[in-house]
């Protein structure tokens, strides 16, 4: 047993503190390497963020690029629109100049009858009648020529160019009108030829066609079928005779077929007063046949064959053309080219208008 007991206490207290400085210094250790740890997620995540940022801002320094670039190709795009548009009002007003100055020198003056006759259309009495004064009032126009590529059309409007046709000529005896017939000149298109001093066309053109057409579709047994009640309410007895959803009788028939005779009746006498003895006793002649150019001359209903420059050079002895035909207005040619034109042109040839047509 030892004598002073409290040594051996004082050691083991010596030993405890030696473990605790020892486990303080381990969890010192364990301190330092968590904070490094962090600090190298840190980095790590900074490292990441860095990335990060580069990869945003290069993605934004490529939207800028690309917004850039689709405003210099805007810019130019508008500049290129623009100059067309300035190109194409200068070729115009060149073209008008053009066409001035060379109606300062001896031509053939040429009108052109495209499409279906009627007051809504290019071949128009209105238009028509406007080129032949012009053409007729210029000293420098030797003599005037229709090219006609018509179906026919509307009688009133035909009636109308035939007369001014012949008021111009008398008012100018000097100066000839001719007519040529491109691929078709029917019906109301020759009636306008009719009143020329000669007609032209090609072996092939389709020439004729003097008679008078009006048709519709009748929707009464159809609407029968349907259960459809026709609601119609008229002041006059033969109000609706021409309403496709009533019922037809044979005294209106009788009465219509008079209309579409009496107009036949004078498309007759007027092809008839200018040929006069040229056209052959034929019975088919006003029939509503169509004859190719070649029978055409045997017929008498064309002088001869030919086109509007052979004509003009030939005929007339003055090569140079000048087109009085009206310029149509750019937003028309834009209606027109949407099908505007196209769908009218369709109806009227299908019958669906219910006017009397020259055919």
């Amino acid at each position: 047993m030892s004598d002073n007991p409290w040594n051996e206490k004082k050691g083991q207290a010596s030993e405890a503190e030696a473990i605790n400085d020892s486990v303080s210094d381990t969890q010192s250790d364990i301190d330092a390497n968590s904070k490094l740890g962090k600090a190298v997620e840190n980095a790590k995540q900074d490292s990441s963020s860095k990335k990060e940022w580069k990869l945003i801002e290069k993605l934004l320094n490529g939207m800028f690029v690309e917004q850039r670039r689709a405003r210099r190709w805007g810019i130019f795009f508008k500049f290129l629109t623009f100059g067309y548009l300035f190109a194409l009002m200068g070729l115009l007003l060149f073209n008008n100049d053009l066409e001035k100055s060379s109606s300062l020198e001896a031509h053939t003056a040429v009108i052109e009858v495209k499409g279906p006759i009627s007051a809504d259309d290019e071949a128009s009495a209105d238009a028509i009648i406007w080129s032949l004064r012009e053409a007729f009032d210029e000293d420098n126009a030797k003599a005037v020529i229709l090219r006609i590529n018509s179906p026919g059309g509307s009688p009133v409007q035909a009636g109308y160019i035939y007369d001014e046709i012949k008021r111009l000529r008398t008012m100018h005896p000097e100066k000839p009108l001719y007519s040529v017939i491109a691929d078709i000149g029917a019906s109301g298109a020759y009636y306008i030829a009719a009143a020329s001093d000669a007609i032209y066309a090609d072996k092939a053109s389709l020439v004729g066609s003097i008679g008078v057409v009006a048709g519709g579709f009748g929707f009464v047994d159809l609407m029968d079928k349907v259960g459809v009640e026709r609601r119609l309410y008229t002041a006059g007895e033969h109000k609706a005779f021409l309403d496709p959803y009533s019922p037809s009788n044979e005294a209106e028939k009788e009465f219509w077929q008079s209309v579409l005779n009496t107009t036949h009746k004078q498309f007759i006498d007027q092809v008839k007063q200018g040929r006069g003895d040229r056209l052959k006793d034929d019975p088919r002649l006003f029939s509503g046949l169509v004859w190719t150019g070649e029978q055409a001359v045997d017929l008498g209903l064309i002088d001869g064959l030919g086109s509007t420059s052979s004509v003009a050079r030939e005929v007339v002895k003055v090569e140079k053309l000048v087109d009085y035909t009206p310029k149509r207005q750019p937003w028309k040619q834009i209606v027109d080219e949407l099908g505007v034109s196209f769908t009218k042109a369709i109806s009227t040839q299908l019958g669906l208008s219910q006017g009397a047509q020259l055919r």
